[in-house]
């Protein structure tokens, strides 16, 4: 039975991609016309990298950025927020082997500002990294969300 890859590894494996295709099926109904970035884990990973602390960013803003950088008219929101799930979890196992310069995953939520409950630790764990970096976070319904976080955003 073969090994199960790390979050290292399969952060690292490129699976061919990035690539731009043209937007169609499903896709197009919501997305329109244009082509779509399907990222590599990696490319979603160094600009997470580039958080610094005291600001923010979420998967839409990573979004336009890789769209920009391959040119194309939108980055793909499935792969894109799955690369950063998988960031985020090599970061946390870099971290647990020792590692200080891991990827600042809690420092990219999803739309809204809402802080991303799937990545390691949850989104607790996640709640006192932030408001140890000065972020007040506020909790909406079920969802801790940053408040103000759009003032907050990095420039990506």
């Amino acid at each position: 039975m073969p090994r199960k890859k790390s979050w290292s590894e399969k952060l690292k494996d490129s699976k061919g991609l990035p690539k731009v295709e043209k937007i169609r099926g499903k896709m197009s109904a919501r997305w329109g016309t244009g082509t779509v970035v399907i990222p590599a884990p990696m490319e979603v990973d160094e600009i997470m990298r580039k958080i610094p602390e005291g600001k923010l960013t979420t998967i839409n803003e990573i979004r336009s950025a890789l769209a920009r950088k391959h040119r194309a008219t939108i980055g793909c929101p499935m792969t894109t927020g799955i690369f950063a799930w998988v960031a985020a979890n090599a970061a946390e196992e870099q971290r647990q082997k020792g590692d200080k310069n891991i990827t600042p995953y809690w420092r990219t939520l999803k739309t809204g500002g809402v802080i991303n409950e799937k990545y390691p630790g949850g989104a607790e764990s996640q709640k006192k990294i932030l408001e140890r970096e000065g972020h007040k976070v506020i909790q909406k319904g079920k969802k801790y969300v940053v408040f103000n976080y759009e003032k907050l955003l990095a420039k990506i």
